[in-house]
């Protein structure tokens, strides 16, 4: 889908307290950027924000770092975020490819909701799920590696699954339909509720390795 191109928007995110500019310049050393030594969660490609501000607030002992490639997304979060003080919230805007450039061994948990299924063959490399990306998060986890992952693509579920179990993970907990399953503390992405509404079956599973 074209992302309709907001005027302004990059220079209203890059005015944003939450926006981390230079993020490279904190590989190693996040935890001064928030002052503690919590764990560390991200969301790659955390859109307008709703899930990620959500947690912030109803875990404030938790560090939380939402990754955005397009301003023009990221600008709507920021508008969020006016209202909100939250000290263990901050935003990068960045293409995930980079990620290992931005952290080294200190990230607990990764989300990945609802994220661009990449269908054709010759993209698979882009699916945040393949061989490629897994092996990059490799050198961003602390110890234990994690990923919570949602979506309602049910072929890029299925390719995740395999992909991810290939890899050396196993599943801790899996949802084919999460709204039957009623799982406890679940936090609504917009396009979550955009398709749970309609009727979509939203997949989630948990992994660890």
């Amino acid at each position: 889908m074209r992302l309709r191109n907001i005027k302004g928007a990059k220079e209203t995110v890059l005015q944003s307290p939450y926006i981390v500019e230079n993020p490279t310049l904190h590989c190693r050393n996040w935890a001064s950027c928030f002052s503690n030594n919590n764990p560390i969660h991200i969301e790659i490609g955390m859109g307008k924000g709703k899930f990620l501000i959500e947690k912030a607030i109803r875990y404030p002992n938790i560090n939380f770092i939402g990754i955005e490639k397009y301003y023009s997304v990221l600008v709507k979060a920021v508008h969020q975020l006016e209202l909100q003080k939250l000290p263990n919230l901050k935003i990068i805007s960045m293409d995930a490819k980079d990620i290992d450039q931005i952290f080294d061994k200190e990230i607990e948990t990764v989300y990945l909701n609802f994220s661009d299924p990449w269908p054709k063959n010759r993209h698979e490399k882009r699916r945040l799920t393949s061989f490629h990306f897994l092996k990059e998060y490799d050198s961003i986890f602390k110890e234990k590696k994690h990923i919570i992952m949602k979506t309602d693509n049910r072929k890029l579920f299925e390719y995740s699954i395999i992909s991810c179990t290939n890899y050396g993970y196993q599943i801790k907990q899996i949802s084919l339909n999460l709204y039957d399953d009623k799982l406890e503390d679940n936090i609504a992405t917009e396009y979550e509720i955009k398709f749970s509404n309609k009727g979509y079956p939203i997949y989630q599973m948990e992994i660890e390795k």
